[in-house]
């Protein structure tokens, strides 16, 4: 077997020929021309759906309305990228794909400063960048961004549209694509809707869930989970100002969006077109399950959120063809082929692969890959069309959602397992080498989530205050093995930033009365450019991650990470080590992934039916991930 040669495959961009070029050019200036093709494609659609819903020919009137004006509007430059996308469809797809996640103000202040920092991020040969959310919120109450106040400008802190905009532009010549978040299921109580609902306007109560007594309220919680029961028990919340009683499943100062109101989901839409022509090319849809509430049901996952999905792609599809969309939806496998759609009638294009996350920070745990490669074998069996972004850590925190069926059917006791991950990346577990916390502590349920950054969280912080320099070398060698298997899996990668240069967590925050309260902050602190500044100097900390990404970059060069690339996991006859297989034409590699703190032996099967004429034997080191070519 040879090392897999992984700098001599990247598939070559398409290139347009001259005429292609003119062909764009001319579509690019005759917008109105371009926006009644593409609606006459979906019209029927579009109307049929709408009217099933809505039974409201005058809010559909003021929807394509709506899309005509944005189409209209749209830059000349943006423009001529969504006649480039239509026919680069799949290019979120490709392999040389490189994402990254972060707080605009914890990285550089505001995004004039951000455009700064660009260079940073074309070091890392970034295609993709995910913004935590920057739209006007309230101050100090805003759930990190999630409670929105105004969905068409962005907040004085970060800056103004303009800045936006020519933050995307100087992206975009860079060849980074700037992904927002969208909060579809609610705003901030601040809202210029919510302040008109409690001033007593009947039409802006319409756009939450208002009621007089709890009688609707107690139906609906006869079936509806509480989402945060310890931090923001129950679904409803008393105004005192309003006099009534409002849908707040999050937190109280979130209200519900009423999406069986027309008129939310045209002012909704409305604002989409708009940030995407201030040049947002992905929308990350917050909490999107939640979206629709049915008395009788949990109000998770009902049909009538796909009608809204699909309605959203089609109005995009129209006006703005380059955007794409990523679908929030924190639920089991057999919940996400249905957020995709079909491929006659897409929905979301990718999902935040959030089971993967889970499992990947189990089996490093364990040292057991036995439930993390029955989730990779469930997401492998979903159709084509379903594609994944994979991350380790993000904004959020680790919710232990394993899948309990897989658990008890190995012979796991679930809850034990949960209390057991959860302590363990606290540090509370005997031979535990994470330095975390808990969020969201249920002592009746038992449940909780963890925190903290993918460094602290695979042992380095704790190595450093320990002055233990082996130990060292094991946690750096633990986060290049996620990060690894990772990146070798279907979809593309996401970096949450500072996993670059090993930062750690962030304990400052409890001196904020404002931060205090939440222990997510632990991972949400400012960007440390001076450790940055070490990335480059050999033997440090900061140079082993930085030039280890650079290697997850080269290993995804090669053809075998193609869109179509056939990938499955392989048995390795050895639970503490993950097998994946990647195959494109006559060209085949694996990758190997050691789970556990102790050399392992593997010999994978021939499997002529697959396509592989011949096994593999392989001695493996303590968290060692290798990549060979078959």
């Amino acid at each position: 077997m040879a090392q897999a040669n992984t700098q001599a495959h990247t598939p070559a961009r398409p290139q347009p020929s001259t005429s292609a070029r003119a062909a764009e050019n001319r579509a690019a200036h005759a917008p109105n021309a371009a926006f009644a093709a593409r609606l006459a494609r979906h019209r029927d659609e579009l109307e049929w759906l709408f009217m099933e819903l809505y039974d409201d020919r005058t809010a559909l009137d003021a929807l394509t309305a709506a899309m005509a004006e944005a189409a209209a509007a749209r830059p000349d430059d943006l423009r001529r990228l969504d006649v480039e996308r239509e026919r680069d469809p799949e290019w979120y797809k490709r392999g040389d794909m490189f994402g990254m996640t972060m707080y605009s103000d914890l990285f550089a202040g505001d995004l004039k400063r951000l455009a700064k920092k660009i260079p940073y991020l074309k070091e890392q040969k970034l295609t993709y960048l995910h913004l935590m959310p920057l739209l006007q919120m309230p101050h100090p109450n805003n759930d990190g961004g999630y409670a929105v106040e105004d969905f068409d400008n962005v907040d004085p802190r970060f800056g103004t549209n303009e800045d936006l905009a020519a933050l995307t532009k100087q992206l975009r010549a860079n060849g980074i694509s700037l992904c927002l978040d969208f909060v579809m299921n609610h705003t901030a109580s601040t809202h210029r809707w919510a302040k008109a609902a409690q001033a007593g306007d009947p039409e802006y109560q319409d756009y939450y869930f208002c009621y007089d007594d709890r009688t609707v309220p107690d139906e609906y919680d006869a079936h509806v989970p509480q989402v945060f029961p310890n931090t923001a028990p129950g679904n409803f919340s008393w105004n005192e100002r309003m006099g009534k009683w409002v849908m707040t499943q999050f937190y109280p100062f979130q209200w519900d969006l009423n999406y069986r109101n027309p008129k939310v989901l045209v002012a909704m839409m409305s604002s989409v077109m708009h940030l995407a022509n201030l040049g947002v090319e992905v929308f990350r849809l917050d909490a999107v399950p939640y979206i629709w509430k049915e008395l009788g049901t949990n109000c998770r996952n009902l049909p009538q959120v796909h009608t809204i999905v699909r309605m959203l792609r089609i109005v995009l599809e129209c006006v703005c063809p380059a955007v794409v969309l990523k679908g929030e939806v924190v639920m089991a496998p057999k919940e996400l082929a249905a957020y995709f759609g079909t491929p006659e009638k897409p929905e979301c294009h990718m999902l935040y692969n959030v089971s993967i996350m889970v499992n990947l920070w189990s089996a490093l745990a364990n040292g057991d890959v036995r439930l993390l490669k029955a989730q990779i074998d469930a997401l492998d069996a979903l159709p084509s069309n379903c594609w994944f972004v994979n991350y380790l850590r993000c904004h959020d925190d680790i919710g232990w959602g394993l899948d309990e069926d897989e658990e008890r059917r190995l012979g796991i006791d679930p809850l034990k397992h949960k209390k057991f991950l959860y302590h363990f990346y606290e540090g509370a577990v005997p031979g535990s080498w994470a330095m975390g916390e808990l969020y969201n502590y249920d002592e009746t349920s038992g449940d909780a989530r963890s925190c903290g950054t993918t460094a602290s969280l695979t042992g380095v912080e704790r190595a450093i205050i320990t002055h233990d320099r082996p130990a060292l070398d094991t946690a750096v060698d633990r986060d290049l093995l996620l990060h690894r298997a990772m990146s070798f899996l279907r979809g593309f990668p996401m970096l949450s930033c500072g996993d670059e240069i090993a930062q750690l967590n962030g304990w400052d925050y409890k001196e904020d009365p404002d931060r205090i309260e939440d222990s997510r902050n632990l991972h949400r602190s400012k960007f440390d450019w001076a450790k940055a500044e070490l990335r480059h100097k050999p033997g440090t900390l900061q140079n082993r991650l930085w030039e280890g990404m650079e290697g997850l970059r080269e290993m995804r060069s090669d053809a075998c990470f193609a869109p179509d690339a056939w990938v499955t996991s392989w048995d390795a006859h050895n639970d503490a080590v993950l097998a994946m297989l990647r195959k494109e034409g006559d060209r085949t590699i694996v990758g190997l992934f050691n789970f556990s703190a102790d050399p392992q032996s593997v010999q994978l099967d021939a499997d002529p039916a697959s396509g592989v004429a011949s096994g593999l034997a392989a001695d493996l080191k303590p968290y060692e991930a290798r990549v060979v070519e078959l």
